[in-house]
C-alpha cells in the first residue's frame, strides 16, 4: 500500500430517508429498525463493515432515528436482567451489536439528497478514503463485496462503486454506469453515471448498488453539486464529475458483483429477503422449509 492510498478505516451509513414506502409500520419506528428474521436491517449493514476491517462508524441519522442509537449502545437494564437468568446466549446477542464497531452520530437537517448526506459526514471523515454503505442493499457476508472494493481502491486510488447488471427494464429503477473493461475481470473503469435513466437511454445494463468507496475530493464536488433528478443533491452527479476528470480525485472503478443481495428497499423485496435468510439458518432453516413447501404446495 502506497502513502497516496491510505487505509480505509471509515465507514458512513445514511439512514435519514422517511420509509415511507413501508407506512404505517415506520410511522413511529425508523424504516433501519425493521427486523429482517430476528436482527434490524441496519445491524447487517454496520456487521458488513466491521468484517470489511472499519471499526469507525457515522451514521448519518434525521428526526425520529433515536432508536437508532439505542440499539447500537448497551442496555444495562437487559444485560443484567439476562445475567440473572443465566440466559448466556441471549444476552451475546444483546452485547454484540454495541461491541461491533465506535459508533457515531449525525444528523442530516434537511432531507437534500444521498449526495447530501455523504457531504454531511465531511467533517468526521476528513481527508481520508472512505465507505457508504446503503442500508436497503443486504450484502450476504459469504460474499465480501466490500472487502474486494477496498482492495481495488488500495490498488487504483480514486473512488470505487459496486454494480450488478440487470434486465434493461429494470434499469431506469438505478444510476447507470457506462464502463470500459479493465485486466480484472470484475473490475470495470467508470466512464460516466446516469441517474435513473429510461431504457433506450442508458449507456449499459450496469446499475449502481448501494456501495461505494469514496475519494475525500467527492466533498468538494458534493458542495458545488446542484439540485438535480428529485430536486436532490445526486451522489451520482458528483461522481459522473469524477469518472469525467481523473485529475480531481482520481478515477473511478467499478466492482461487477455478482454474489448473493437481499434488497429490503421494497415491501416485496424484503419479504423475500427474509425468506431467503430464514431458508438459510442453521437454527430456522429445516423447520421452515418444510412449512414454505407444504405452504406452497398446498396454495398451488
Amino acid at each position: 500500500m502506497t502513502e497516496s492510498h491510505p487505509r480505509i478505516s471509515k465507514a458512513v451509513i445514511p439512514a435519514a430517508g422517511l420509509g415511507t414506502r413501508f407506512l404505517p409500520a415506520t410511522k413511529a419506528t425508523p424504516k433501519e429498525m425493521l427486523p429482517v428474521v430476528d436482527k434490524p436491517a441496519i445491524q447487517y449493514v454496520v456487521e458488513e463493515a466491521a468484517s470489511a476491517g472499519l471499526d469507525d462508524v457515522l451514521m448519518i441519522t434525521g428526526r425520529n432515528k433515536r432508536p437508532l442509537e439505542d440499539h447500537f449502545d448497551r442496555n444495562y437494564e437487559l444485560e443484567s436482567a439476562l445475567q440473572k437468568k443465566g440466559d448466556a446466549a441471549r444476552l451475546a446477542k444483546v452485547q454484540e451489536s454495541s461491541d461491533l464497531a465506535t459508533m457515531h452520530y449525525v444528523r442530516q437537517g434537511d432531507p437534500k439528497g444521498l449526495g447530501h448526506a455523504v457531504l454531511c459526514a465531511a467533517p468526521h471523515v476528513g481527508h481520508e478514503p472512505f465507505a457508504v454503505l446503503l442500508g436497503d442493499d443486504l450484502i450476504d457476508p459469504r460474499d465480501p463485496l466490500l472487502k474486494r472494493m477496498i482492495e481495488v481502491q488500495e490498488q487504483h486510488g480514486g473512488s470505487v462503486i459496486a454494480l450488478m447488471e440487470v434486465a434493461p427494464e429494470q434499469i431506469h429503477m438505478y444510476g447507470c454506469a457506462a464502463v470500459e473493461t479493465t485486466a480484472d475481470g470484475d473490475v470495470v473503469k467508470v466512464t460516466g453515471l446516469v441517474e435513473k435513466p429510461d431504457a433506450a437511454d442508458a449507456p449499459s445494463n450496469y446499475a449502481v448498488i448501494g456501495r461505494y468507496v469514496l475519494d475525500p475530493h467527492i466533498f468538494g464536488i458534493l458542495r458545488e453539486t446542484e439540485p438535480g433528478r428529485g430536486g436532490e443533491i445526486q451522489l451520482t452527479d458528483a461522481l459522473q464529475q469524477l469518472a469525467q476528470d481523473e485529475k480531481v480525485g482520481g478515477p473511478v472503478h467499478g466492482v461487477v458483483f455478482k454474489g448473493r443481495r437481499y434488497d429490503t428497499g421494497d415491501r416485496g423485496d424484503y419479504l423475500r429477503a427474509i425468506v431467503r435468510l430464514a431458508c438459510e439458518r442453521e437454527d430456522l432453516g429445516p423447520d421452515f422449509r418444510t412449512w414454505l413447501r407444504s405452504y406452497v404446495a398446498e396454495e398451488m
